[in-house]
C-alpha cells in the first residue's frame, strides 16, 4: 500500500481500513489520526427515530471515541461502494457511499451511509480537512453516481 496522503485514493482507502472492531484493529487510531489535518472536524448529521434532525460537530479523537461507544461497534468493517471526487487545484471534495458489515465479505450490510470529505494538498500530501457523515434511512434515495466505476473523478477546473 502507498504512504497514506500521497494520493486521495490512498487516504480514503486508509480511512476505511482504520474503521473496524477494536480487537482486530489495534493501532488504527493513530492511522486514522494521521489522515486528518490538525484541527480537522467531523460532523455527524443524523435523523432521530421521530424524524428530528440532529448534528454533532466533533474533533477527530472525539469522533473516534463516539464510534467506539456507539452501535457502530457492532460492525467490524466499513467498505466503500461508490465514490465521486471533484478537484480544483490542491483542493478536493469526495463523496463516498459506505456499508457497515460484520464480515469483510458480507453481502448484506447492517447500515449504509455517505461520507463527504474536503481534502487539501499542502504540496507534500493530501489531508482530510473536514468530514460530514450521514447514515441512510430506508426512505432515502440512493445517490445517483455512475455505478460502473468505484471512483468517478470529475474535474472542476
Amino acid at each position: 500500500m502507498s504512504v497514506p496522503g500521497k494520493y486521495i485514493d490512498t487516504v480514503i482507502e486508509t480511512l476505511y481500513d482504520s474503521v473496524c472492531a477494536p480487537e482486530e484493529c489495534e493501532g488504527n487510531g493513530d492511522q486514522m489520526l494521521a489522515l486528518f489535518l490538525p484541527g480537522a472536524r467531523i460532523m455527524r448529521a443524523d435523523v432521530s427515530e421521530e424524524g428530528s434532525y440532529l448534528s454533532a460537530l466533533l474533533e477527530v479523537k472525539e469522533f473516534m471515541a463516539s464510534m467506539a461507544a456507539s452501535s457502530y461497534q457492532k460492525e467490524r468493517y466499513w467498505r466503500e461502494t461508490i465514490r465521486r471526487t471533484e478537484m480544483s487545484g490542491n483542493l478536493a471534495r469526495a463523496v463516498s457511499v459506505y456499508e457497515g458489515c460484520l464480515e469483510q465479505d458480507d453481502q448484506k450490510p447492517f447500515r449504509r451511509g455517505t461520507i463527504e470529505m474536503r481534502l487539501y494538498n499542502d504540496g507534500q500530501r493530501w489531508w482530510i480537512v473536514n468530514m460530514l457523515l450521514r447514515e441512510f434511512r430506508k426512505e432515502d434515495l440512493f445517490p445517483e453516481f455512475d455505478r460502473s466505476k468505484k471512483s468517478d473523478p470529475k474535474m472542476m477546473d
